[in-house]
């Protein structure tokens, strides 16, 4: 089976989407929803469950990795709906810039569970503790202002495909002692390139010309993370320019945008070469 986006479905890609939508609707402050799981936007009709948040979620991120137990999560925005309070959510009320979301995060299940968040002044760090059922502070995360550790997290068996300054810039990372790390779940890439250091990539190419990553529930708020610790996200060439991955305009729910963010040390070094 395939979901919204063309990407395969697993077992529990089904119950996580289940379980968010499930939670969210129930809560009564969420007017709609939009799930990567999902064709559609889930609008939420009844006036006393409605609520004035648009939330985007991709409810399991990594799932290709479940069967060798690679660490999975989940990532969220949330948006303030424009629409008339009276009346049910319209799909414009979550189709606009990443620069509108008050808050996002994701949620990694590895070693431990851990949540990372913003309301956009700065970004806080969270771990579950299964004795108390609770979600603890653990520390604010800031980027090391320095770059942090060279390293370099981009798929490159998609390398034939990239344009000539990402090629460039890959092969310059390896002759300058720059280490490869890429697990394939974007939660866990962008949390060690958050906490270590480096630079993510999933550029557009030849084959995907818009990228691969979703705006809405992965792009927007792993930038808005990234640039609230202290780092800097951009899309790289897209629609003929440079620029910021929060500054998309998406059309759909499911718009896809290239992503390359991290430390403003590497960042800058990409984006060089396009000049």
């Amino acid at each position: 089976n395939a979901n919204a986006t063309g990407d395969d479905v697993k077992k529990l890609d089904i119950i996580a989407d289940d379980i968010w939508v499930e939670c969210l609707k129930r809560s009564g402050v969420c007017g709609l929803l939009v799930s990567e799981e999902q064709e559609t936007a889930i609008v939420i009709e009844d006036e006393s469950l409605r609520g004035p948040f648009c939330v985007a979620f991709d409810p399991l991120d990594g799932s290709s990795n479940i069967d060798c137990n690679v660490s999975v999560g989940s990532i969220f925005s949330v948006y303030r709906r424009q629409s008339p309070a009276d009346k049910a959510c319209t799909q414009a009320d979550i189709l606009r810039p990443g620069t509108e979301i008050i808050v996002a995060g994701y949620c990694m299940y590895g070693a431990a569970t851990e949540l990372v968040i913003t309301f956009g002044t700065g970004v806080q760090r969270f771990a579950l503790d299964p004795a108390f059922g609770e979600f603890l502070f653990v520390s604010d995360v800031k980027m090391p202002a320095d770059g942090g550790k060279k390293i370099f997290s981009c798929n490159e068996g998609n390398s034939l495909q990239w344009d000539a300054p990402i090629l460039s810039y890959v092969e310059a990372c390896k002759d300058n002692g720059y280490a490869a790390r890429y697990v394939g779940s974007m939660v866990s890439d962008v949390h060690r390139t958050l906490l270590y250091g480096g630079i993510f990539l999933y550029p557009a190419d030849k084959k995907s010309t818009k990228g691969k990553l979703r705006v809405l529930y992965e792009g927007f708020p792993m930038a808005l993370i990234t640039e609230q610790a202290g780092g800097t996200s951009s899309t790289g060439m897209y629609m003929g320019k440079l620029g910021r991955i929060l500054e998309v305009m998406p059309e759909h729910i499911h718009d896809r945008c290239p992503i390359i963010m991290g430390g403003e040390r590497d960042v800058s070094k990409v984006l060089k070469l396009y000049e």
